[in-house]
């Protein structure tokens, strides 16, 4: 950037008043330290440590929480047929108690027809054996799922645990930076509200463009932005400007403070 113009900002400062001039440039870079100072509490707040940790504890808890689920889902497949089983023998037992009763009534004493009762008597009880051995079959099935959701429960609960408190850790230091960041901030603004606007437009747009930091010492013939020596001839012209007058570095663009 050969031959960076110079300008003046909004309206003209007094030339004489060095003074007032330096301080103008001054609180530029102050308040570019405040700018940077808030980059930085940005940065802290994005790469706190908990909260990796938070989004791979919430991982692990949704991961857990599928898992409980599915095994729940299964769970309730076997207990309602377990369910309907039981449901089944009960009737068994009901029809059988109704027959043998009708059995011993004393209604009934055609051989042929207290044959068939006892036949139907016969009948049932091997339905319910075969029920039972169905529920048997069911109860088996539950006892292994009963165990994971048992196992899963604990470890859910742990997982809990853990994600409360790094939760808890997380808040409270972001609730640090936050309280550090509204202090910097509000100062950062008093200070902006001290620059001409027309520098301040040029400081921010600047910025922007060059990674956040956006004025710079002119120490010797150096830019301390760009580190970068500057031209004999341009630093003369430089020496020859008014002292209000805004300096850009030739190499990188950022505002000299002289």
């Amino acid at each position: 950037m050969r031959g960076a113009p110079a300008d003046h900002y909004g309206d003209h400062y007094d030339a004489n008043d060095h003074d007032r001039t330096m301080s103008a440039f001054a609180t530029l870079l102050e308040l570019q330290e405040h700018d940077v100072k808030l980059d930085q509490l940005r940065h802290r707040r994005a790469a706190l440590p908990d909260r990796a940790e938070l989004v791979t504890q919430t991982k692990a808890n949704s991961v857990l929480a599928a898992e409980i689920a599915a095994t729940s889902a299964d769970h309730d497949v076997v207990a309602r047929e377990q369910k309907r089983l039981e449901d089944a023998v009960a009737t068994v037992v009901d029809k059988a108690k109704a027959e043998d009763k009708k059995l011993y009534s004393g209604t009934i004493s055609a051989p042929k027809e207290l044959q068939s009762i006892q036949d139907e008597i016969a009948s049932l009880n091997r339905r319910r054996d075969a029920l039972d051995d169905s529920i048997l079959v069911q109860m088996e099935l539950a006892e292994p799922l009963d165990e994971q959701l048992a196992e899963s429960g604990a470890r859910k609960a742990a997982l809990d645990v853990q994600l409360h408190e790094v939760t808890e850790r997380l808040r409270a230091a972001e609730l640090l930076i936050d309280t550090e960041n509204t202090t910097v901030q509000a100062e950062r603004d008093q200070l902006a509200s001290q620059v001409d606007p027309t520098l301040l437009a040029q400081y921010e747009e600047l910025r922007r463009r060059l990674g956040g930091v956006a004025v710079a010492r002119l120490e010797g013939s150096s830019c301390r932005g760009c580190h970068l020596q500057l031209a004999a001839v341009e630093l003369e012209r430089i020496r020859k400007l008014d002292r209000d007058t805004v300096v850009h570095c030739e190499e990188c663009g950022r505002i000299l403070v002289r």
